[in-house]
């Protein structure tokens, strides 16, 4: 679990580099740009691919014992939410190192875009961050209610 939770700070502490670095973006850090986009994108799948495994293999038990507990909303509300805005984090990191392939110390509409798509994944990173906490929260006030 803790993997999971690893790879997705790494992804979000990418993104805000990667925002800085767009944000001052020249000719001599376009390199830089490139590769960072790329490692958040690698962070993001990692993730992904981390938390699904351990979503598959061991959620159920602490889903019992959510839904059991006095703050049943920890899933049914949190997870639920964080199941489906996984798919929006994964497409929008995904497209980082795509959109900021463009020269973006001449091109002003594609780092904007690249901006808008960092800013997103901070967003969502940091609402993923939340949920994930609401949700161990859950499982712990649960086996403190047995």
């Amino acid at each position: 679990m803790m993997g999971h939770v690893f790879f997705g700070v790494a992804c979000l502490l990418a993104t805000v580099w990667l925002f800085v670095e767009v944000l001052n973006a020249s000719e001599s850090n376009l390199k830089r740009i490139r590769k960072v986009s790329f490692v958040a994108a690698i962070f993001m799948w990692l993730a992904f691919v981390v938390g699904g495994y351990w979503y598959v293999t061991s959620y159920g038990a602490d889903k019992a014992v959510i839904l059991k507990g006095p703050w049943p909303f920890a899933h049914s509300l949190f997870m639920e939410t964080k199941e489906h805005l996984v798919i929006m984090l994964l497409m929008l990191a995904t497209y980082l190192p795509i959109a900021a392939a463009s020269n973006l110390a001449a091109n002003k509409d594609a780092r904007r875009v690249v901006l808008w798509v960092a800013g997103l994944v901070v967003l969502l990173a940091f609402t993923m961050e939340g949920e994930g906490g609401i949700i161990a929260m859950g499982v712990k006030m649960g086996l403190l209610a047995k």
